[in-house]
């Protein structure tokens, strides 16, 4: 399927999702937001897809939202979705992808941008690009959970900081505080993502599927709850073939070559 606002591009194991509005960086508009649910959809359900990145065209990663043409409620109930059902609806298929998901940060990232970061697995970003909160300086609120992810991520002093003054902070700063977890120059960045990414799409399917799954169940469980429920799905995770075979590749000293299950 093609679209008009993302560009799809699928390299070996490892797909690239772009948001391409680049006369508005990239801010995610209601028709982009629809195409945004059907695009994370479609790279979930694809067995070829190990590992997503969802970067930007142009000199931003994304820039918020954009509110032109949102549709309000109408008194009869007749009105189109809203921009926040329509980011509900998206958010619920990008929070439980079973495989990796980077944010590759290329440029401007504030607002809602900031919010679709924070909802992969970790952040790439290039030296570059400028990092932010942003939602005071329109007198706005975070409605895609940036009020959540961002304390956890930075400490709680900071995400304040961050969300009181709504300055944007090189990625450099971002990454000191936490947020970001490597940076790279203008050129290396796509090849570093790349090579990041496809290092990762070498593991096992059903091995980071799990891993995922116990790291987002951890931060809900308490200490010793959590340590029991790790033995058990380990427990189970090694009957699978994924698990087998990588015990095979290591005695027969070859790459293993995992399927999934």
């Amino acid at each position: 399927m093609s679209f008009e606002n993302l560009i799809v591009d699928h390299r070996g194991a490892v797909s690239w999702l772009y948001l391409n509005r680049e006369k508005a960086l990239n801010a995610i508009s209601l028709a982009c937001m629809q195409e945004l649910r059907v695009a994370l959809e479609q790279l979930r359900d694809r067995a070829e897809s190990r590992v997503l990145v969802i970067s930007g065209r142009g000199r931003a990663f994304c820039a918020g939202a954009d509110l032109t043409g949102a549709a309000d409620p109408k008194p009869d109930g007749s009105a189109q979705p809203t921009f926040f059902e329509l980011a509900e609806a998206m958010e619920n298929v990008l929070n439980h992808i079973g495989k990796p998901v980077i944010a590759a940060v290329n440029g401007i990232c504030c607002g809602g941008g900031l919010e679709l970061a924070l909802m992969c697995d970790f952040i790439l970003a290039a030296d570059g690009a400028k990092i932010g909160d942003a939602h005071a300086n329109f007198g706005a609120m975070p409605g895609g959970g940036a009020s959540v992810r961002l304390p956890r991520a930075v400490g709680p002093a900071m995400a304040r900081y961050m969300m009181f003054t709504g300055e944007l902070f090189m990625a450099a700063e971002m990454q000191t505080a936490g947020l970001v977890l490597k940076t790279f120059t203008a050129a290396d960045f796509e090849p570093g993502v790349q090579h990041t990414a496809e290092r990762i799409a070498e593991k096992s399917p059903l091995g980071l599927k799990t891993m995922k799954q116990l790291i987002g169940d951890g931060f809900d469980m308490p200490l010793e709850i959590a340590l029991r429920h790790e033995k058990l799905v380990s427990a189970a995770h090694m009957r699978s073939w994924d698990a087998a075979e990588g015990g095979r590749a290591f005695a027969e000293k070859r790459k293993p070559e995992f399927r999934g299950y």
